[in-house]
């Protein structure tokens, strides 16, 4: 019987392993999947060995306090896998804790998997060399990242991005509006000023200028904006309220998606929403504010290697949609380069034709591919093991 260890941390780890275990299953349907898991992957027939929720540890500080605990799950995974031996191991993200256990346990002749390629072509370069030691095999979702490893000699492929595969050929925007109860006969525009609080701290009142700004230029304009968590909408209400009580604005808990896919354009701050933007049809802005410390030491250390920070950007290798970043992202930039989005139908349209191109790259049916991938290496253990 094949057997395949998994070992997946967050909500996004947890769906992209539940449809590898679907995808696999559906060749193999005999294969035994163990491993740490979250509530998709139980239901899709994976074994639990740990919970996934173990591995949601965010942040320096939280990550000291939990790093005890994390330690002594990845030395009890350990011991199961080398006792109990998968003919591939699989980690799903969580570079920190799977890196590690991949190491190990392909240090003792288990192969090994590393499934979405940490961002080594945004900063810190040299983790390729840590990657590379870590699996037989990285498959990841953007297609430059195999260059990335195989110009060091490390095995890489590109499988395509999942949430490209989810998107619609084609959306009917008057129909996402109907069903978020957003008005259908005005301009809107989305404003996503990140999914941190301190990112919201720093780029919510800024944003809300930059609407204000806006809707001097077009009084019929109207805001829509998608709060990533609870906490964060009540903190977005209260910037509204002290800054800008008048705005003609509506706060919607979670649907980010849903809200790209309804409006004429966005006002984001980069990160993953840039991608989600762009496969689903959205023309954007995307700007970005750190504190002045981290900016000095980004700069002075040269850390950031990337032409671009946003990855629409970063997939057409030119300058897609406008950057905004640190002291550039002020409400007159973010303002004209909105409002040229909005009013001139070319700039639009050159942004969504290259959406639509990249997303047909992406489209790659990633599960499907990964599972392949998988059960090769797979099969190329079992004939290993039978020489």
């Amino acid at each position: 019987m094949l057997r395949i260890g998994i070992v997946a941390g967050e909500s996004s780890g947890d769906i992209l392993g539940a449809d590898l275990i679907r995808a696999v299953r559906a060749r193999v349907p005999d294969v035994l999947f163990e491993g740490v898991v979250g509530p998709r992957m139980l239901e899709a027939g994976c074994e639990q060995l740990a919970s996934a929720e173990e591995l949601s540890v965010m942040g320096i500080f939280e990550v000291l306090r939990h790093l005890p605990r994390l330690l002594l799950l990845r030395r009890r995974l350990r011991r199961h896998f080398l006792a109990n031996r998968p003919d591939v191991l699989v980690g799903i993200d969580s570079p920190d804790f799977n890196l590690g256990l991949e190491e190990q346990l392909r240090k003792r002749g288990i192969r090994t998997v590393h499934y979405v390629s940490p961002s080594i072509w945004a900063w810190r370069e040299k983790r390729v060399f840590k990657v590379g030691r870590a699996a037989d095999l990285v498959l990841t979702l953007l297609p430059f990242e195999p260059k990335l490893y195989e110009k060091h000699g490390f095995n890489a492929e590109f499988v395509g991005h999942p949430l490209a595969d989810q998107t619609p050929a084609v959306i009917d925007r008057n129909e996402q509006r109907k069903s978020l109860h957003l008005p259908c006969d005005v301009p809107l525009v989305a404003l996503l000023p990140g999914s941190r609080e301190t990112e919201v701290e720093r780029l919510g009142p800024v944003f809300l200028d930059t609407a204000q700004l806006l809707l001097e230029k077009m009084p019929e304009l109207r805001f829509v904006i998608p709060a990533a968590t609870n906490a964060l909408s009540f903190t977005i209400k209260k910037q509204i309220r002290m800054l800008k009580p008048d705005l003609p604005v509506t706060v919607i808990d979670g649907h980010a998606r849903e809200v790209m896919s309804a409006v004429d354009a966005a006002l984001l701050a980069s990160g993953t929403a840039t991608l989600e933007a762009m496969l689903w049809q959205c023309p954007m802005v995307v700007a970005y504010r750190v504190s002045a410390m981290t900016h000095a030491l980004v700069r002075g250390f040269g850390l950031l290697k990337i032409p671009s920070v946003s990855l629409p950007n970063l997939l057409a290798g030119r300058k897609l949609v406008p950057e905004l970043l640190q002291y550039e992202a002020t409400a007159e930039n973010m303002g004209a380069a909105l409002f040229k989005l909005l009013q001139d139908d070319g700039a639009r349209q050159a942004q969504l034709d290259a959406f639509r191109e990249i997303t047909g790259v992406l489209r790659q049916n990633a599960s499907q591919h990964a599972a392949e991938a998988i059960l090769k290496l797979a099969s190329a253990t079992e004939t290993a093991d039978s020489r």
